[in-house]
Parts: structure tokens; C-alpha cells; sequence
């Protein structure tokens, strides 16, 4: 079942739910109203008669005959007049006789003054009546037709007017639902029409700032994201394309050239040195795509724990020496730790040791020195660290680009790489929630600041 037909069922059943409420009040309130005024109607009608037989002194056939003589066109009321001894003074019909009074109930009237009761479907009531210092009392009972007939014509009108009711409100509650859910049916018309060959469609907002424009607004913000992914993964299926072409051409190139004719050992040898050359550098490149992989998953899916940031640095220090015999890396410390706590931080040892190779063959390979410094310091609340070089430092124009994959910027000619390396380290720092940025002078170098948060400021959502 639809949302909007949900709705409007639930619509409509509240709606007549509220109804009913109001009808059966309706309807009570004008059940009591009739019985309150049929009693007080009682009361009147016995208290004129009772003065009819007592003052105006009117005979009892008199009274009997107007009696019989109106309850044949007129709920007339039956009255009684006893003393408080259940004397009877007078009746008007005794051969009927509705009430049929008896001594306990006389004795009743005497001691509550006044009593009303129901006989059958006849209204009674029952009263004292004083004349000349003297205590009479008086029984009165009518069958209220007329009353009774308002009351059944008002429950057929709220019946009548109740279903109508809910055929109105069904009716309009589908009118209603089908209008306030219009913008969502072109939103979904809309969002039909959108694929990955035409992700710039965006879905229609308006200024209201309502829940279905938030609902837009949120859903072509998600667009924007996926388009940008889309892009992203072109220009990177793009760049890889291109980075892989080359050494494999050259590979390629250098194995024909060796088939064409008999070389000697030395040439041979040339030929194989610069094939294998080539071929580090895919692996270099391949390497580097899955640890760009690994640095993109979701943070729940990569183990964390406590490392020690010193050991990871003393890891990464040895692993890019062992690559690169003539690279010198120092390590340092600005001032003493009082305990582990200050250099251990909640993290994945294999992703941050890929972060700071990087940024240690980054500073040598840029350095005529060959020499890369890491200066560790300490806050209360993270480690920092300042991996610093005295290098040919980077362009203000290439600073606002070195964290793109693949980008390579004007110093690419001093040395080889492939782009991945700075990307895949700030990918890295943000997924420990830390931060990195990086000041760069032509004349003293480069230094690249990592600030990483202890395990209290770093857990992972």
C-alpha cells in the first residue's frame, strides 16, 4: 500500500474516530437534557393539577375527563394525590394506573421529599405537596413520545450526516495527499531519469525550506558527491592509464630492441637493468594503488589499536634506508616524554609507516643531500610531528595542488614518481582524524607538520 493511501485511510479514521466522539456526546447530552426537562415537565404538570383539585377546587370527573379525553391525542399525565397516610384523594385514571403506588414507595416520598424513577419506558415522579399547613403527596408519570422521537431523528441525522462525513473526508483526504505529495512524484519522475551517463541532473527545490526541500536539497548534495566520485574514478582509471603506458612501453621497447639482432653481454646487460628498472616502478606504482585502496575504506573495516609513534617512525626509517642506501633520515625528539601515553596514539601501524615513507623518501629524493629530518614533539592532547627537508622546496602554485592524486608539479624533472605519495599520506592523517599541512621555501626547504591526536581525541567513529 502506498504512503498516500495510508495516509488518507489514516486520515479518514482519525477524523471519524473524532467524529463518533462528538456524536456520542451529542447524543448523551440530549438524552439527559430530555429526561431532565420530561421530569421537570412532571413536576409542573402535578403541581397544576395538584392546585386545580386543591384551590380552584375542581371536581375529580372533571379532571378525570380531561385526562382521559387528552390521552388519546397527548402524552397527558397521569397524576395521584394521597396523604401521607397512603390515603388516595384523587386519581386520574385508576383503572390504568401506570405508577401503581404502593406504601413503601409513599414512605419513600415522605422521607427523601421528592423522588423520579422509570416504569418501563414511563417517566415518574414522585413529590410532597403542602396546602393549608397540610402535607399532601403527589405521583405524576407521562410516556414521553414526542421526546423520544427528537432523540431517534437526531441518531438517523448523525448517522446520515456521519457517513457523509467520512465520504467527504476520504475524498478530500485523497485530494490532499495526492497535492502534498506531488513535489515527491516529480522528485521520483526525476530521479528515474538520472544514471551515470547524466549525473549533472539535479532534482527541483524550492524557498519554502520545507521537509520535501531539505529532502531535495539533501538528495542533490548526494548527486554532487557521486558526480564528483564519478569524475574522480575517470580521471583515475585516466592517470593510471597513463602511468602504467609508460614503463610498460618502455619495457616493451627494450625487449624488441634486444630481439632484433645479437647484442653482448654488456649491452644485454643495459637492457636488463633498464627493463627492471621499469618494472620496480609498476610494482612501486601497484603498491601504492592498493595502499591508496586500503587508506579509502570505511574506518570500521580497518583495525586500529595502540602503536607507538616512535617505533612506527623507526619502521619507516628502516625500510626506506634498506630501498635507498645513500638516503639519510634522523629522527628526533624536541623534549622528553614522561610516559608512553605521550607518544602512543590509537592507530593502524601499516597505513601511518606507508604515511611516513612517503614523507621521508619525499624529503631525500627532492634533497641534494639525500637527507630527511623528523622532529617529534609533544601537547596534551596529540604528537606533532615535523618532517623537514633542505630541499628545492615547492612552487606557491603547486602547493594549492600536491595533495591531488597524481598531481605532479614542476620539480617532477629532479625526480621520478608517479603522484600517489602525498594523496594517499593526507588520506591516511585525516582517517586517524589528525591533520597535515606543509610550508615550503625555494632557499630552506620543505616542512610537512602531521598532527596526530591520542587515543582519547582519535577514536574512530
Amino acid at each position: 500500500m502506498k504512503i498516500r493511501t495510508r495516509l488518507t485511510i489514516l486520515f479518514t479514521f482519525i477524523t471519524a474516530a473524532i467524529l463518533l466522539v462528538f456524536a456520542a456526546i451529542i447524543l448523551v447530552s440530549a438524552r439527559e437534557n430530555r429526561e431532565k426537562e420530561f421530569y421537570a415537565l412532571l413536576k409542573k404538570e402535578a403541581i397544576t393539577k395538584a392546585n386545580l383539585f386543591f384551590n380552584a377546587k375542581v371536581n375529580s370527573k372533571t379532571l378525570q375527563d380531561i385526562y382521559k379525553n387528552n390521552r388519546a391525542t397527548l402524552n397527558e399525565v397521569e397524576v395521584a394525590i394521597y396523604t401521607t397516610s397512603f390515603q388516595l384523594l384523587y386519581h386520574d385514571a385508576v383503572d390504568i394506573d401506570v405508577v401503581k403506588e404502593t406504601k413503601p414507595m409513599i414512605d419513600k416520598i415522605v422521607q427523601k421529599g421528592e423522588i423520579q424513577f422509570y416504569q418501563n419506558d414511563w417517566q415518574v415522579i414522585g413529590m410532597k405537596y403542602k396546602f393549608q399547613e397540610k402535607e399532601y403527596l403527589i405521583t405524576a408519570a407521562a410516556y414521553d413520545g414526542f421526546g423520544y422521537i427528537k432523540l431517534d431523528n437526531l441518531l438517523k441525522t448523525c448517522i446520515i450526516v456521519f457517513i457523509i462525513s467520512i465520504l467527504l473526508l476520504y475524498i478530500a483526504g485523497r485530494f490532499f495527499s495526492r497535492k502534498a505529495f506531488e513535489p515527491i512524484v516529480r522528485m521520483t519522475s526525476k530521479a528515474k531519469n538520472i544514471s551515470a551517463t547524466n549525473l549533472d541532473l539535479r532534482l527541483d527545490t524550492n524557498q519554502s525550506k520545507d521537509e520535501i526541500s531539505e529532502l531535495a536539497a539533501t538528495f542533490n548534495k548526494m548527486l554532487d558527491r557521486l558526480e564528483n566520485s564519478f569524475d574522480s574514478q575517470k580521471q583515475f582509471v585516466s592517470n593510471i592509464s597513463h602511468e602504467l603506458r609508460t614503463p610498460l612501453s618502455a619495457i616493451i621497447t627494450e625487449l624488441e630492441l634486444s630481439t632484433n639482432k645479437e647484442r653482448n653481454k654488456e649491452e644485454y646487460k643495459v637492457i636488463i637493468s633498464n627493463t627492471l628498472q621499469d618494472a620496480r616502478k609498476i610494482t612501486k606504482l601497484s603498491n601504492s594503488l592498493l595502499d591508496l585502496a586500503k587508506a579509502n575504506y570505511d574506518p570500521a573495516e580497518i583495525a586500529f589499536k595502540q602503536i607507538r609513534i616512535d617505533e612506527v617512525l623507526l619502521d619507516a626509517q628502516l625500510q626506506v634506508q634498506k630501498s635507498n642506501p645513500n638516503y639519510n633520515i634522523a629522527i628526533h625528539f624536541e623534549n622528553d616524554f614522561e610516559d608512553d601515553d605521550q607518544i602512543t596514539i590509537h592507530g593502524n601501524e601499516y597505513l601511518l609507516k606507508v604515511a611516513f615513507v612517503n614523507l621521508f623518501e619525499n624529503g631525500c629524493k627532492f634533497s641534494q643531500s639525500k637527507q630527511s629530518k623528523v622532529v617529534i614533539s609533544f601537547k596534551k592532547e596529540a604528537v606533532i610531528l615535523r618532517f623537514s627537508d633542505n630541499g628545492i622546496g615547492i612552487s606557491e602554485e603547486d602547493l594549492k595542488h600536491i595533495f591531488k592524486p597524481f598531481y605532479r608539479g614542476s620539480n617532477k624533472i629532479y625526480a621520478d614518481g608517479n603522484g600517489i605519495g602525498l594523496s594517499l599520506t593526507q588520506k591516511i592523517i585525516l582517517l586517524h582524524k589528525g591533520t597535515i599541512s606543509v610550508l615550503s621555501d625555494k632557499k630552506s626547504g620543505t616542512v610537512f607538520t602531521v598532527e596526530l591526536y591520542h587515543s582519547t581525541k582519535s577514536t574512530i567513529d
